[in-house]
């Protein structure tokens, strides 16, 4: 359900993010996706040219990353405790993650494994509340961490590094009646929620897609933007 409910990142985005540390034709940077999940950032990353490895606490959904992306190194660590020798990257990106990363000492641990000049890049797909449908699905879906921590301004990144650059792309998303529930089911305030909460929740789900006359075999556009964020390692 995660896998089919996430967004995929916008290659512009992602090649921005490692724009700091590319080099010349042919070169690859060396890149490690911290927080991987199921490597919906790791394919990308390795799509626009990056030799990339996925860290991740959770055994099950590198499990499932291996599945989906062949030949990528997967490692259990976190942000705060990396497997990884001093200097081993170019960069270290992180989707939709820096939200449950103490910033100190999550800044500390990814400036040790970063080199000299390597850039940390923070990425977050957010739905767009400027459509009208796009905000009834907010009032059923809670606002997560990640809201929270961006409507207050720039992530916190601290030393190591230095100021933050930021990048917004807006798209569209087109989903059908059952992407939008695994959308919704694939997030933290669901997986959470009591039974009673779930049953809720699918019900004014159903409630506003039927309002919308969104059948089985239909789909309809769901707004979205993608806000990048690039700090280099001083």
């Amino acid at each position: 359900m995660y896998e089919a409910g996430r967004p995929e990142y916008p290659a512009e985005a992602v090649q921005w993010m490692l724009e700091p540390v590319s080099g010349g034709a042919g070169r690859r940077v060396r890149v490690a996706d911290v927080g991987a999940g199921t490597g919906k950032l790791t394919r990308v990353v390795s799509a626009v040219g990056g030799d990339v490895v996925a860290v991740d606490p959770d055994a099950y959904m590198l499990a499932a990353l291996r599945d989906a992306v062949r030949d990528v190194p997967t490692f259990i660590g976190t942000a705060e405790s990396l497997p990884f020798q001093d200097a081993e990257f170019d960069a270290v990106v992180l989707g939709q993650a820096w939200h449950w990363v103490d910033p100190v000492t999550g800044s500390r641990e990814i400036g040790r494994v970063l080199r000299d000049g390597g850039v940390l890049g923070l990425i977050w797909n957010l739905r767009d509340d400027s459509d009208a449908w796009a905000r009834r699905l907010d009032a059923i879906m809670p606002e997560g961490k990640a809201q929270e921590m961006l409507a207050a301004g720039t992530p916190p990144v601290r030393a190591p590094f230095g100021e933050s650059e930021e990048r917004v792309w807006h798209w569209t998303r087109q989903l059908t009646r059952s992407e939008v529930g695994d959308m919704v089911r694939s997030r933290s305030f669901y997986i959470t929620a009591t039974p009673e909460q779930c049953a809720g929740i699918d019900g004014a789900l159903d409630e506003l897609l039927d309002d919308l006359g969104l059948d089985s075999d239909e789909t309809i556009d769901l707004p979205y933007v993608t806000r990048a964020y690039r700090v280099v390692r001083r």
